[in-house]
């Protein structure tokens, strides 16, 4: 007992010791000067608020699963999409970007700043913040747009050419004739002069012979929309097209042959319902330079969106042979999906047989239930 009550009025010394330092040091930050205050830095109220938004999600994301509040961890896939995918992490990693895009006059006309638009784009940063202020538009917009998705020439007059090398799409018919050579892509998507060639008639042959109707898809990277164009006048299939005007005005091209460009990244989620699509084609920009994570979230997202019995092709996917078969089909494999046509060769281009590179075009079908 009498150790317990002895213990006990230690305690209540420490106590008292302890408010009498507290109350001292309080003494001495009252009589103490008032410090100068620090040289305000002015940050518009609009980035705050979104600055704000982004540290919490990422705060969110990131909580110590030590939290006993917590009833389960954050999911790894979650984390793992945070790092790799268009949500507020990949706007965190550039705020001097960011910065730079939102600093701008409400309700003026904007920045034409689409390379600092794009630039955050492809590092992940999408969509981006809404602005309050108007777009530019051409100073001289044509009266009237071709009906004809394959045009003998496309109005440079629907697109502001500041940004661009060229500043006609004659120019970009010289520079860059596998884009913007329409006649030319055209003949390359219908005939058959290799095994990795598959004519667009007789990919709708094949459909037709496994009684599937082809009516809505997605071209991945389909740059000015050749494809789409394709599908529409001889099908009536309507199909949106993913592409980023790299420097050159793709979306634009794509819009004045009457197609629907989508301004979206690879990591972007496919902003259409689930289920809906039949065909999801991945030209030239689905290739081995997409880190692998970015890679197999796309792969899924397109099982997502595609319809039971609908088609994923591949069309010249390239990579490193050793790659191909020890990453990319296994990869591809576990989507359980019917190989139609499955066609490998040899890249014969000097990056090609520097880097042992081949092409793979491949047409595979979804199982029709799961």
């Amino acid at each position: 007992m009498a150790f317990a009550m002895g213990f006990n009025f230690l305690l209540l010394l420490a106590m008292a010791a302890t408010n009498i330092l507290s109350l001292y040091h309080l003494s001495l930050t009252f009589q103490s000067p008032k410090p100068s205050p620090p040289i305000p830095i002015h940050i518009p109220q609009h980035l705050l608020r979104h600055l704000n938004d982004i540290r919490a999600t990422i705060n969110h994301l990131t909580a110590s699963t030590s939290d006993p509040k917590r009833t389960s961890p954050v999911p790894h896939d979650l984390i793992l999409h945070s790092q790799v995918a268009p949500i507020a992490s990949s706007c965190h990693r550039h705020p001097y970007l960011l910065r730079r895009y939102m600093n701008y006059t409400p309700f003026s006309t904007c920045p034409y700043d689409l390379d600092l638009q794009e630039t955050l784009i492809l590092n992940g940063c999408h969509p981006l913040p809404r602005r309050r202020c108007f777009s530019k538009t051409p100073p001289k917009p044509t009266s009237s747009l071709p009906l004809n998705p394959f045009p003998t020439a496309l109005p440079d007059s629907s697109v502001i050419w500041t940004k661009y090398f060229c500043k006609s799409f004659a120019c970009l018919l010289q520079n860059n004739p596998i884009d913007f050579d329409l006649n030319a892509r055209r003949s390359s998507l219908l005939k058959y002069a290799s095994e990795l060639d598959l004519p667009v008639n007789r990919f709708m042959q094949l459909a037709k012979s496994a009684n599937f109707v082809i009516r809505l898809g997605i071209d991945i990277g389909g740059g000015t929309g050749t494809f789409a164009a394709l599908m529409k006048v001889f099908y009536n299939v309507t199909m949106l097209t993913t592409t980023l005007n790299v420097n050159a005005p793709y979306s634009e091209a794509a819009a004045a042959r009457g197609l629907m460009p989508l301004h979206v990244p690879l990591q972007q989620r496919l902003p259409v319902f689930d289920g809906t699509m039949d065909l999801v084609r991945c030209g030239r920009a689905v290739n081995r330079w997409i880190p692998l994570p970015v890679m197999e979230f796309m792969f899924y997202d397109v099982d997502r969106v595609l319809r039971g019995g609908g088609y994923l092709w591949l069309d010249r996917f390239f990579s490193k042979a050793i790659d191909l078969e020890e990453v990319y089909e296994p990869m591809i494999g576990k989507l359980g999906y019917k190989k139609v046509k499955w066609a490998v060769a040899n890249k014969t281009d000097p990056s090609g047989l520097k880097n042992g590179e081949v092409y793979l075009t491949a047409v595979l079908q979804k199982p029709v239930s799961r």
